[in-house]
């Protein structure tokens, strides 16, 4: 059944494009004739599901009965939900039929959030661990004793020997907070999720074109005429966003391409599979661009107008051959060359990417080539092209954009003088008490403006990032670049499971002073160590307990309303925080210009403030009411473009995806695709950003004959200052307030948004146009080339493809890597393993496995083998088996035996937890708080090695045996 082209239709609101009025599902269900067809396909509802639905004999949602709207706590692509709540209690729930980016859709853990919220697993008071057993305790004494403990620790070591992990599962509002929290405290030892799943990404991208993110929706995939899927499986991590994938397939004819070691269910709804070794991302980029560069498929007039260094890359990929590429990746060459074509053919074509590519030692290495591919075939700011990177948590986007990392504050300022006194003047504070909350003490060197070797202060140096807080804590204290060792560590809304090196975690968690776990569930932190005493676990709220902002993967920001009042003795992480603030005295500075209600600070000030300082990437223009107007007309949004088609938001993008310039009252639209110049900026277009200089070794680094539909200049140009604005004769545009405040700044640093205002009037884009750049010559390999794993079953490669040397000082710790792959330990571990995730669970896997509804499907930890490895180890389907690692860890799991994998690799969920090497941990939980699911963390065996620029984990390849049990 052929769907209708939802695109070639005049622009529609979602609901209207399918025919129907905003309603809710039993309304929709009634409707008899749209029980087939292709707004059911669309829907991505099966008729099936849709009779049971209409089975119901659910009470209306009138009288005593509301709806609240609100967004899936789970993957990043937003999905909307209806909540019905009576008196109190959240009885039902739709997914939201007029919601742009679902459209009625749901996965099977968007469907059982409803448990998230009421689960009776949840942690459900404040506990402490004394003498082994887990004691309840109020929350004035959680508060004092970690309190009085961190300022101990802090008199004693200093203020970078507490370590706060924060959170992707916080909305922006509180991510800011956090941020803002632990420059209070005084320290740059902070980070979330987006460390382990889309560090090389954000680095590799924003060194690419200037900004790190997606940069097309998964709406827009409706636009493209080929997709090119690599490492990403996202039938299981993202369902919804297949059906964006499968519209394409249908009203495009768009072949769908999928690279990956494994056969996944998104494999299976391939044109093309091609099964590379893990690892051997590079290579087989670099193998299509070959045949690309060699039949002169590349868009040539693209590359000379937009495009920096190209060259080099094809000096690069010549010596990537048909016969090497094979040699190296597996995979054969008409494979290669079909692919390449195929997206030679098919333009504009789109390339997903996701976790596969990311967590390698070349992790960042892989990001780039991925865009250059893109660059090379002209397929860059252009409906149904882009690089469409699928973000992992609900808001690790927002959590990422609003600075919860090791190296950056908000708005990804970096931590320099200037970085740090522009936020100075957002919260109103005297930058020099800022300075003071840090470790005094200089510990790394760096260059001045004229090059000359200087100090660099701990203020402005990169924090120990989340990945390595192991090491933080177990290395040498004379090996650290800060005052001592790590002493205590939060796990705020993070799994501890998702991190590799799990015998070492456990050691480092035992060593640790003190322990605290602030989230709703208790997550392996409680259990994992020996511990007896020193840990504490606070019950934080879910989100659906709170409300405020979240960020999907495409950047839109999408308003959620609290469902429901906190359970138990639960509270709103930002309530947590401004706790401890209070009892560590910096509340007046954290909080001067927010106000606290009851104890809670109010979302709105704080969506205010960061709206206030976050120009470099657009976080200015949405504010709540913009937003809350979004969030109340989901259906008058346009299920392909994203633009209100009339209504309150008529012009709007959905979400108003950033950048979204300048102040509210600008009214700017939203981004919808970055770098697309066939629309001027003000509609949402712009060029890719001049961050990188204006030349290089004489050659001209600005876009030559590109530029924004209505620009004024028609050329390249630099990023807008104060001083550019003058010599445009553009300064007097400005008011007479906006020229006090521009005076001396530029377009990321001017907090009346002046510059932004009138370089938009000119039709220009505030960060300049230039060219986007194949290489990066401040990155360990300038063009992306292949390195071999640090852990290789390919001893024969070794040599030709070898890794770094070994770095003393990286992120303020010592990094190995040729030291390591110096030893073959692939005699003794031939199987190269590697991970990924399942549709029933998501993260960690603590909450989605407390969930009835979802445990029940997936109750065992396993692993899939090829059967010849099988048979070689004696292993039948189903056995139990010991999968052990070369640094020591071991798991004891379910074999799986399949095809999916190649002969020599095997796989492993990461989602599960609750067994350490044989041993069943849910006697140490506390009572009523252990998952029903429980099982081995394939982390336990997963081995060192992490990002040359980011410190990402390497989780994609390392090497195993398996025996059975």
């Amino acid at each position: 059944m052929k769907l209708r082209k939802i695109s070639d239709q005049p622009s529609q609101p979602a609901t209207q494009t399918l025919g129907i009025k905003s309603i809710n599902r039993r309304e929709f269900l009634r409707n008899s004739s749209l029980m087939a067809g292709g707004a059911m396909l669309a829907t991505g509802i099966s008729a099936g599901m849709m009779r049971k639905a209409q089975a119901e004999d659910a009470p209306t949602a009138g009288g005593d009965t509301k709806e609240v709207r609100t967004i899936c706590t789970h993957c990043s692509v937003g999905c909307g939900i209806i909540a019905e709540v009576k008196n109190g209690v959240w009885t039902g729930q739709e997914p939201a039929f007029d919601h742009p980016f679902n459209l009625g859709a749901h996965c099977a853990k968007g469907a059982a959030v409803r448990e998230h919220g009421h689960g009776e697993r949840r942690l459900k008071y404040p506990t402490k661990l004394v003498d082994g057993k887990w004691k309840k305790i109020s929350w004035d004494e959680a508060i004092n004793e970690i309190g009085d403990k961190l300022l101990q620790i802090r008199e004693k070591s200093g203020p970078d020997s507490v370590y706060w992990l924060g959170s992707a599962k916080h909305n922006n509002e509180q991510a800011y907070l956090f941020r803002k929290m632990a420059a209070m405290w005084g320290t740059n030892n902070l980070d979330h999720q987006a460390r382990i799943c889309h560090s090389t990404t954000v680095a590799g991208v924003a060194n690419t074109w200037g900004y790190g993110a997606m940069t097309n929706s998964y709406n827009d995939i409706h636009n493209s005429k080929a997709i090119l899927i690599i490492g990403a499986n996202s039938a299981e991590a993202h369902p919804v966003s297949l059906q964006h994938i499968m519209l394409a397939k249908e009203q495009n004819n768009a072949p769908v391409i999928v690279i990956d070691p494994r056969f996944t269910r998104t494999a299976a709804h391939a044109d093309q599979y091609l099964q590379l070794r893990p690892g051997t991302d590079v290579p087989l980029v670099w193998g299509m661009l070959w045949h690309i560069f060699q039949n002169g498929w590349e868009d040539k007039e693209f590359i000379r107008q937009r495009v920096y260094g190209m060259d080099e890359i094809k000096a690069e990929v010549a010596k990537w051959t048909p016969e090497e590429v094979e040699k190296v990746t597996g995979v054969p060459e008409a494979q290669v060359k079909k692919a390449a074509q195929t997206m030679a053919e098919h333009r504009p074509g789109t390339f997903i990417w996701c976790m596969g590519g990311t967590q390698h030692t070349i992790g960042n290495n892989n990001t780039r080539a991925y865009c250059i591919f893109q660059l090379a075939l002209g397929n860059m700011g252009v409906s149904g092209g882009g690089t469409n990177i699928f973000r992992g948590h609900d808001n690790v986007q927002g959590a990422t954009d609003l600075g919860v990392l090791s190296d950056t504050l908000p708005g990804y300022y970096g931590l320099t003088a200037g970085a740090w006194k522009h936020w100075a003047k957002v919260w109103d504070l005297d930058y020099d008490w800022i300075k003071s909350r840090f470790e005094p003490s200089s510990y790394e060197k760096g260059k001045d403006k004229e090059g000359k070797e200087i100090d660099v202060p701990v203020m402005e140096t990169s924090g120990i990032t989340v990945s390595r807080w192991i090491d933080g804590v177990l290395e040498d204290k004379a090996n650290i670049a800060q005052k001592d060792n790590i002493h205590a560590m939060f796990f705020w809304g993070h799994a501890p499971n998702s991190q590799t090196r799990g015998p070492e975690m456990k050691t480092a968690m035992e060593k640790l002073e003190m322990l605290v776990v602030v989230d709703p569930y208790p997550t392996i932190s409680a259990v994992m160590h020996d511990r007896t005493d020193g840990v504490y676990l606070l019950p934080a709220c879910t989100q659906f307990e709170t409300y405020g902002s979240v960020t999907a993967s495409n950047r839109s920001l999408q308003w959620r309303d609290k469902v429901i009042e906190p359970l138990f003795e639960s509270k709103p992480d930002h309530t947590i925080m401004y706790l401890f603030a209070k009892k560590l005295g910096f509340d007046q500075q954290m909080f001067k210009h927010i106000e606290v209600k009851n104890g809670e600070p109010v979302i709105e000030d704080l969506t205010r403030e960061f709206n206030r300082g976050m120009w470099t990437i657009g976080y200015t223009a949405q504010s709540p009411e913009r937003m809350k107007k979004h969030q109340q007309n989901w259906g008058t949004f346009d299920y392909t473009s994203l633009k209100a088609n009339g209504g309150a938001c008529d012009g709007d993008f959905y979400g108003m995806p950033w950048p979204c310039w300048g102040t509210p009252e600008m009214n700017h639209p939203g981004s919808p695709n970055l770098y697309d110049t066939s629309m001027s900026v003000a509609e949402g277009g712009m060029p890719f950003r001049a961050n990188f200089g204006v030349e290089r070794n004489g050659v001209n680094l600005l876009a030559e004959d590109s530029y924004s539909k209505g620009s004024e200049i028609t050329d390249g140009y630099p990023e807008f200052t104060d001083e550019l604005l003058k010599k445009l004769g553009w300064w007097d545009d400005l008011t007479a307030e906006e020229k006090t405040a521009a005076e001396g700044k530029n377009w990321k640093t001017d907090l009346s948004g002046g510059i932004q205002r009138v370089t938009i009037k000119h039709g220009c884009a505030p960060y300049g146009n230039a060219k986007a750049r194949a290489i990066v010559w401040t990155f360990p390999d300038p063009v992306p080339i292949h390195r071999e794993p640090l852990y290789t079953s390919r001893r024969d490669l070794v040599e030709k493809y070898p890794t770094y040397e070994d770095r003393k000082s990286f992120w303020r710790l010592p990094t190995r890597y040729g030291s390591i792959q110096a030893k073959d330990y692939s005699k003794d571990f031939p199987i190269i393993l590697t991970s990924g995730r399942l549709v029933e669970y998501e993260g960690g896997g603590d909450e989605t496995r407390s969930n009835p509804w979802l445990a029940e499907l997936q109750p065992d930890m396993f692993v899939e083998l090829n059967p010849r490895d099988a048979n070689n180890a004696g292993v039948k389907d189903g056995d139990m088996v010991w999968l052990e690692g070369p640094e020591g860890g071991k798991i004891n799991i379910k074999a799986l035996v399949t095809e999916r994998v190649a002969v020599g690799v095997a796989f492993t969920p990461f989602h599960f937890g609750g067994h350490f090497q044989g041993k069943d941990l849910r006697a140490k939980y506390p009572e009523g708080a252990d998952p029903i699911v429980l099982g081995e963390a394939c982390n336990t065996v997963f081995t060192y090695g992490y990002d040359s620029v980011t410190q990402m984990q390497e989780t994609k390849c390392s090497l195993c045996r398996i025996t059975k049990a």
